[in-house]
């Protein structure tokens, strides 16, 4: 503990259910442990954390998955070289549709919610709603929360799967903790975003969700923890004794009932500031789908670990994630991806 350059850190985290590692090892004392004493700082969005880990206010950062080789190769800010040392979450995600958009669709289908809801429904569902709206001048509205976000990839890839022109319907930018008031004035008909915030649209009967992430990407990357290329250099000892925490963090939650002890403390006032029946059914492997209708199992809903594989980031999932970047014009077609993987992944 002598050797650590750095004992006092701020990590920036989300208010969102994949924050739990971060959460577990303050709760825990897994980082004091490792002689750290770690402050941990709720952001308002992901473009503040970028900025404020960017700008050196904080130490290390939840970031998602693309947001470190996006702000390495300077996609939407001016480059800053980074590191990804340590996968935090896999899958997690959903896809959330307005109460109205849903009844819509399932009249359009002539079957009732609990039919639709029983199987991930496919985008193609939409085709004859989005095609009415736009011969009215208008376009469905979904939302995301960042542009370099998984999220963001699997909305569009969902969309374009189910043969839906990107051009016919309206993406916007909205906080995770945004989405459900989003939906509730209804300034959107739909979003992509993490747990808990899906469940929260079923819980006040504003929203239908109708897929996971697990059901478009299973045991892809979703989270990662973030620093600058300077603060790495500056703190190995430092950062290795934080990524031994999480690590152990990451075991203590493999076991389901571990999760829904989380669950209790990601509820309080300090981390998401929700309740209960909105945060555990994630962690435990259920997907609400819809008021009044059966929750569907989804066992690797959420995952901190991912059996077989270490909590660092591989070369194949990160070619996989700037796939994704350049398929989507948030990287040049000329981007050196090896170059790029070995920087941002190698610690």
């Amino acid at each position: 503990m002598s050797s650590l350059e750095k004992t006092q850190l701020a990590l920036g985290f989300m208010p969102l259910s994949d924050c739990a590692p971060l959460v577990v090892a303050k709760e825990l004392g897994f980082f004091q442990q490792q002689g750290l004493d770690v402050m941990l700082l709720r952001q308002n969005s992901w473009a503040t954390l970028r900025d404020k880990l960017h700008a050196g206010l904080l130490d290390a950062a939840q970031m998602l998955a693309p947001m470190p080789f996006a702000s390495h190769v300077g996609s939407g800010v001016e480059a800053l070289p980074m590191r990804a040392p340590f996968v935090l979450s896999y899958n997690g995600n959903g896809i959330t549709l307005s109460k109205a958009l849903f009844d819509e669709v399932c009249e359009q289908l002539q079957m009732p919610a609990e039919e639709v809801l029983l199987e991930p429904v496919a985008a193609s569902t939409l085709a004859d709603v989005i095609a009415k709206r736009v011969q009215c001048g208008e376009k469905l509205k979904f939302a995301t929360v960042f542009p370099f976000s998984c999220h963001y990839y699997q909305l569009t890839q969902w969309l374009e799967q189910g043969g839906i022109d990107l051009k016919d319907v309206e993406i916007s930018i909205i906080p995770p903790s945004g989405m459900v008031t989003a939906l509730a004035d209804k300034l959107i008909d739909g979003f992509c975003v993490g747990s808990p915030w899906n469940a929260a649209a079923v819980r006040l009967d504003i929203g239908a969700t109708i897929l996971t992430s697990n059901d478009i990407w299973p045991g892809q990357p979703e989270k990662v923890l973030g620093v600058t290329k300077q603060w790495q250099e500056q703190h190995p000892n430092t950062l290795n004794a934080l990524t031994d925490a999480l690590r152990q963090a990451s075991e203590w939650l493999k076991p389901v009932p571990n999760r829904f002890e989380v669950a209790r403390w990601l509820c309080q006032a300090q981390y998401l500031n929700t309740e209960l029946d909105v945060v555990a059914p994630a962690l435990i492997g259920s997907c609400l789908t819809k008021t009044g209708v059966k929750p569907r199992d989804v066992i690797d809903h959420t995952l901190f670990s991912v059996k077989g594989q270490s909590n660092e980031l591989s070369i194949e999932q990160g070619q996989w994630l700037l796939q994704q970047m350049q398929a989507n014009g948030h990287i040049p077609a000329t981007a050196q991806h090896d170059k790029v993987l070995g920087e941002v992944i190698t610690t």
